[in-house]
């Protein structure tokens, strides 16, 4: 009985570090946005918001074209396996990353036009890079999410065991906004950063990445045979056939979309009004400064929402008795009323406090949507990562609004429309109506 506990305890800790490297490194890919916007695309006028919001777009790409693939994998070579599989493709990611800026120093001259805008090739390859990452990320949580949900540990229940896992990711994505400005540009003014400071950061970040990879292929990570199909055993139902899973992948669509359009499109509506003399303090100082270091006060909003998902995530991994659909209704209500509040007065300080509201509506819909699959559990997963593609989608179509619209203020009417259809999943589409799944 000692040794089970103790595996079982090691594997959990095992995916909630790796779950902790995808929350940094998407947080990352994020930051760069308006870094990105800076360095690679100093020339570009008339798409800059639309080109700079493509940075998330590929990342999230990556779940949408790849994220099924992972659910193939673990059927047919187990959770380890496709666990250092994904290691390898985060590996091949980071390393585009510093390829991307090396490009733009030492090639800084080729360049694509479209229309009236300048390109650099550099950018490109980030993009690629972004797409790998996010296929990294994808398969890391195919197996992780339902890994974490089914094995068990004393006294937890599945949500519990989520949102810690998921406290532990959001610790990644808090840091990691004060990472890229305070460490990767070392407090160097957002206006004065240059290519030259990505490459040896992003490289030393791939060796961290690598030696994780060599010790989790090292380690004990027990399969669990129970939440996934051999890979000779065929089927009996369509994945698609499960009403409630189906719903649950639209809502994390939904729920996705929110969430990382918060997270990464706020700090350019901060910049926009910083940019335009209307101010943005903290506390009446218009500067962070940190032991000498400017972190700036969009990092601080940045990071005040993905804090905010952190703290929720620990204080609701302490409660067993709340059920994830009752849950999931409070929070989705109180997100969109606080959402309306922050458009109308235009105040990003309230709009970055519905991190509170998102940090348990992943756990809860991943809970709801995976409830009674059994065998189906791990494709389920794989087809379920797939709504993560809303993190492509709603950033971009926030980032064409801004310029249609000439400012950030009312494109965050989306963020409402999210809220509102995940308030429709907690209440109707999480029921479950098929008889396999009783």
């Amino acid at each position: 009985m000692d040794t089970q506990r103790k595996n079982s305890l090691g594997a959990f800790i095992i995916l909630t570090f790796i779950y902790f490297i995808v929350g940094f490194l998407t947080t990352v890919n994020g930051q760069f946005q308006g870094p990105l916007k800076i360095t690679f695309l100093s020339q570009v006028d008339e798409l800059k918001n639309t080109l700079t919001t493509l940075i998330s777009f590929f990342f999230f790409l990556g779940y949408l074209l790849n994220s099924s693939l992972g659910g193939k994998w673990i059927n047919t070579h187990g959770y380890k396996k496709t666990l250092i599989r994904a290691l390898t493709v985060m590996v091949a990611g980071l390393l585009m990353y510093s390829l991307s800026s090396w490009f733009v120093v030492n090639y800084g001259d080729a360049c694509l036009q479209i229309a009236n805008d300048t390109i650099p090739y550099g950018y490109f390859i980030f993009l690629l890079g972004s797409y790998l990452m996010g296929t990294s990320a994808a398969l890391l949580q195919v197996v992780i999410n339902p890994y974490v949900a089914a094995y068990e540990l004393p006294h937890t229940q599945p949500v519990q065991r989520m949102n810690i896992v998921c406290a532990i990711n959001s610790f990644g994505t808090t840091i990691a906004p004060f990472f890229v400005t305070g460490v990767i540009f070392a407090g160097v003014a957002l206006e004065s950063i240059t290519a030259t400071q990505l490459m040896v950061p992003f490289f030393l970040i791939t060796l961290c990445v690598l030696v994780t990879t060599l010790i989790t292929s090292r380690l004990n990570l027990p399969d669990l045979q129970e939440t996934r199909a051999n890979s000779r055993e065929k089927l009996k139902h369509s994945i698609w056939s499960f009403r409630h899973l189906t719903l649950g992948v639209v809502a994390i669509f939904f729920y996705v979309g929110a969430e990382v359009a918060v997270g990464v499109n706020v700090n350019l509506h901060a910049m926009e009004l910083i940019e335009s003399g209307k101010g943005l303090s903290f506390f009446g100082r218009h500067h962070l400064i940190l032991w000498g270091l400017d972190l700036g006060i969009p990092a601080l909003l940045a990071t005040l929402y993905w804090g905010g998902l952190m703290v929720g995530r620990l204080i609701f991994s302490l409660f067993n008795n709340i059920t994830p659909r009752i849950l999931l209704t409070v929070m989705t209500s109180i997100a969109a009323i606080l959402t309306l509040i922050a458009i109308i007065s235009d105040n990003l300080w309230i709009l970055v406090s519905v991190g509170l509201c998102h940090s348990v509506m992943w756990s809860c819909i991943f809970t709801l949507a995976i409830k009674g699959l059994k065998k189906y559990t791990s494709k389920a997963s794989g087809i379920f990562m797939m709504g993560v593609f809303g993190g492509a989608v709603f950033p971009v179509l926030q980032g064409i609004l801004a310029d249609t619209l000439g400012g950030w203020q009312w494109t965050w009417l989306i963020v409402v429309v999210c809220e509102l259809y995940m308030l429709y999943y907690a209440q109707i589409g999480s029921r479950i109506k098929d008889e396999e799944c009783q």
